[in-house]
């Protein structure tokens, strides 16, 4: 172990790389909130409300809903590197994508689908690992990354950096895979661990908690979104706004 502080430590490996073992949730000391932190906090809460309030006077708010994951799930896949625009969505639905683009649009529209199909699945089930696994799956059903054991947590050390770096040269490199499934557990107690932390701040950390723990080999898929849907159920319509 070495650098222990309140994110969490470096755990050495037997073969010279160091990897990150993130803290548990809540952190220690807790989160303090300062003036600056109270005003951003009651300003998004009072722009949810209002976002809220949208959903009680739209005489469709489904479309209106249905754009905003469109537009979520194109910026998410541009950070994934792919190709594809607004228009490229709204083309293929009507047949009308180009055929050179295709596989990049394909994947936006797993998104959406997963993020739909998620929704769905949390009217009827609790957020869970389980269900993460699954969104992973619709996710990564049919593109170039579902050779990537999608739906399945990483059974191999993964790092993130720079085109064609390797362990030695990563920038960040998460925790291995048995620090990784001992942190995913503790992350998915905390899920249902009943404090007074606000739902926003709760959200954010298990987010950052998610991505730091990276347990998927292709694509992350907490986006944010499962995580609203369930801590803020009367503004899970607009989930998606959290989501990048």
């Amino acid at each position: 172990m070495e650098h222990p502080n309140r994110a969490g430590y470096f755990m050495n490996s037997n073969v010279g790389y160091k990897s990150f073992v993130p803290a548990k949730l809540p952190p220690d000391p807790p989160v303090q909130y300062d003036a600056e932190l109270q005003t951003l906090l009651s300003l998004a809460d009072r722009k949810l409300g209002r976002l809220d309030g949208i959903t009680q006077i739209l005489p469709n708010p489904e479309l209106f809903v249905a754009m905003y994951v469109k537009k979520e799930a194109v910026l998410s896949s541009q950070i994934e590197g792919t190709q594809a625009s607004f228009v490229d969505v709204l083309s293929a639905e009507y047949n009308q994508a180009d055929d050179q683009r295709r596989d990049d649009i394909s994947e936006v529209v797993n998104y959406v689908n997963a993020m739909n199909w998620g929704l769905d699945e949390l009217e009827r089930f609790p957020l869970s690992l389980r269900l993460i696994r699954n969104i992973h799956a619709k996710l990564l059903q049919n593109t170039r990354g579902s050779h990537r054991n999608p739906g399945e947590f990483r059974k191999s050390q993964n790092w993130i950096g720079p085109a064609g770096c390797t362990l030695s040269s990563a920038t960040f490199i998460p925790p291995t895979v048995p620090d990784m499934e001992a942190a995913l557990g503790d992350l998915e107690t905390y899920f249902y661990q009943e404090d007074f932390t606000p739902a926003l701040i709760k959200i954010a950390m298990i987010h950052a908690q998610f991505e730091t723990i990276h347990p998927f080999l292709e694509k992350e898929v907490t986006k944010g979104y499962a995580n609203i849907s369930t801590f803020q159920p009367e503004v899970a319509d607009f989930f998606m706004l959290f989501s990048a």
